[in-house]
């Protein structure tokens, strides 16, 4: 066997070798048993009985029988055979009935017919079985075996992707770095003129759910080229090299329709830092994929009007080579949309449902701070869905705060049944957050509060609402202590009601470990450390895991500060709950009957 065979090639032979020695095993010992006719053996006076019918038109004598072909009712031929019985007249019978008889019957079909049934039926069954297992493995695989290389790109023509920057809100920096794009790929000679080169590619870099893709298919539309969208997972394939050989097929068909836009979605996928550990055989699918990917890039000419968008949420794993200039020279961040952003969001989205023009969406923005856009155009899903269950054809402002609240802490659980006991726990654990936060001046207001069960485990919350125009970006140490003592209010609460301490709470200790930690790790707001970094974020746009970066004897004292901190705030919010406890029980005694509170009814109770 020729060892230059590419690697991929020699299974095949292999299979091709092993249905050759089953179709000749087939020919040698089953195909002659269905091929050979059958003979029916009858009587010598049957035998003579049809040839005086005349029906016997050949006739071979051998030794010991006498082997005979006649014709049935239907004029179809059948083989007979009778045995040798003295007969001098039988030579006379068969001249006098014109039978042939010096000839040998035939017991076989025609050769063209023994061949098509020993070769050419066999090698098409075995085709067509592997065509069918070839395409249950591509299912499985998620592609087409039989179009290895192709890239498997869909590509929209221009005018359908269908989306403009007018159907993008809340990016308006992201829309902005991304009209320069669009405006060459109108006017290319005006950037020739001044031998200007534009960017081959730019990175769209965000938390998920914040409309990267939906950018990239906006940039097509408004340029009004061919779009090729494809995932970066669809480049990794089971065969070495098929990975590059379809990067290499994407690029030309790119280079074919030009001036056209590349969107690569996940590319990290592919584009992952090379560490040397993984490809020590040299043979690596993901680094062949993006080395082609690399040199693709450095190939072509950015003055064709091919331009390459990339989205990745993990931009901290790709590759040095792919982010150096002359390959993604832009990177482009698209963030989660600030209040004005998540209003204009809500009413982009609030054009393809029924909603009531009195809806206030600046409202529904104010409760929803680090909403995506795909998590705000759920709101309004889930809101119109609300609007259908209880009999109505629009939507209205309950049905956007309802909405609000089912994603953040979901559904309401009508058959969960607390007992008295409990439930009263709970309606002073959460009168004990609202009370410890409308008493400290640079905590938010409280919008509601509700001792509803929720799915999400929650047996009761508080919303708290900023009632400034715009988010809140920067904390100072007085303020996020104060979101700790208003963590740590339910659990005070219990402790001074009941002189106990219960499981409710657990959530409250998470949250105010975490802005604890994080005051003293990463704020720079410990009097012991001072501003130094002892934690290092990863992944921020996944959750933002944090690791300290310290010895084992500062991570001891870490835990000990975080500890005497959240301690203290505990302090805080006892005493804060001492002074009010004639407001606390009053409180606590209405929200356990009506089980909701809005933020006005607090406000107005408490200043009583």
């Amino acid at each position: 066997m020729n060892e230059n065979l590419p690697k991929n090639s020699k299974p095949l032979i292999y299979y091709t070798l092993i249905a050759m020695v089953i179709i000749t095993l087939l020919n040698a010992l089953v195909f002659p048993l269905l091929l050979e006719r059958p003979v029916i053996e009858v009587s010598y006076s049957d035998f003579l009985d049809m040839l005086e019918q005349g029906s016997i038109t050949n006739v071979n004598m051998q030794e010991a029988q006498i082997v005979f072909e006649a014709a049935e009712k239907d004029g179809a031929l059948q083989i007979y055979k009778t045995g040798i019985w003295p007969d001098e007249n039988l030579l006379d019978r068969l001249r006098e009935a014109k039978v042939t008889f010096s000839n040998a019957i035939p017991t076989q079909n025609s050769p063209l017919l023994n061949f098509l049934i020993s070769w050419i039926f066999p090698i098409l069954f075995f085709l067509f079985i592997g065509r069918l297992l070839m395409n249950s493995l591509s299912k499985r695989m998620g592609g087409n075996m039989m179009s290895f290389g192709k890239s498997g790109a869909k590509v929209y023509v221009p005018a359908q992707t269908g989306k403009t920057f007018a159907d993008v809100a809340g990016q308006d920096e992201a829309k902005e770095a991304l009209a320069e794009i669009v405006d060459f790929l109108h006017n290319p000679a005006k950037y020739a003129a001044i031998g200007a080169i534009m960017p081959k590619g730019a990175l769209l870099v965000g938390p998920p759910g914040t409309g990267k893709t939906l950018l990239a298919k906006a940039v097509a539309g408004e340029a009004n080229v061919p779009f090729f969208s494809i995932s970066g997972s669809e480049f990794v394939e089971m065969f070495v090299g098929m990975g590059a050989a379809k990067v290499r097929d994407l690029f030309k068909q790119a280079y074919d329709k030009a001036p056209c836009i590349v969107f690569i979605d996940e590319i990290d996928t592919i584009g992952k830092k090379r560490d040397g550990i993984s490809s020590i055989s040299g043979n690596d699918e993901r680094e062949q994929t993006l080395n082609q990917l690399l040199s693709e890039m450095d190939g072509f000419d950015g003055r064709k009007g091919v331009v390459i968008l990339g989205a990745t949420n993990r931009p901290e794993t790709l590759d040095k080579a792919l982010l150096r200039p002359g390959r993604f020279d832009r990177r482009i961040p698209v963030e989660l949309p600030d209040l004005k952003g998540r209003e204009d969001t809500l009413k982009v989205h609030a054009k393809s449902i029924q909603a009531a023009k009195d809806v206030d969406y600046l409202a529904i923005a104010k409760a929803t701070p680090g909403a995506s856009g795909a998590e705000l155009a759920n709101i309004l899903n889930e809101a119109a869905l609300r609007a259908v269950r209880m009999g109505r054809d629009i939507v209205n402002q309950n049905d956007l705060e309802e909405s609000v609240e089912v994603i953040l802490a979901g559904y309401q659980r009508k058959n969960a049944v607390l007992t008295p006991n409990e439930k009263k726990i709970v309606a002073y654990h959460e009168i004990g957050h609202a009370l410890v936060a409308a008493r400290q001046s640079s905590a938010a207001p409280v919008h509601k509060i509700t001792i509803i069960p929720r799915t999400s485990g929650a047996l009761g919350y508080i919303l708290q609402m900023d009632d400034s125009e715009s988010d809140r970006v920067l904390l100072t140490k007085e303020e996020v202590i104060s979101k700790i003592t208003t963590a740590t209010g339910g659990r005070a609460a219990e402790m001074l009601v009941f002189g106990t301490a219960t499981t409710g709470a657990a959530n409250d200790i998470e949250q105010a470990t975490k802005l604890a930690r994080a005051m003293i790790s990463r704020y720079g707001m410990s009097d012991q450390f001072g501003m130094v970094a002892l934690e290092a974020v990863t992944n921020q746009y996944l959750g933002g895991d944090a690791s300290l970066i310290c010895s084992p004897e500062t991570a001891s004292k870490i835990d000990g500060e975080v500890v005497e901190l959240v301690g203290r705030c505990l302090k805080s919010a006892e005493e804060l709950l001492k002074q009010n406890t004639q407001k606390l029980r009053e409180l606590a005694e209405f929200l356990y009957e009506k089980e909701t509170l809005t933020g006005e009814e607090f406000m107005r109770m408490l200043a009583r």
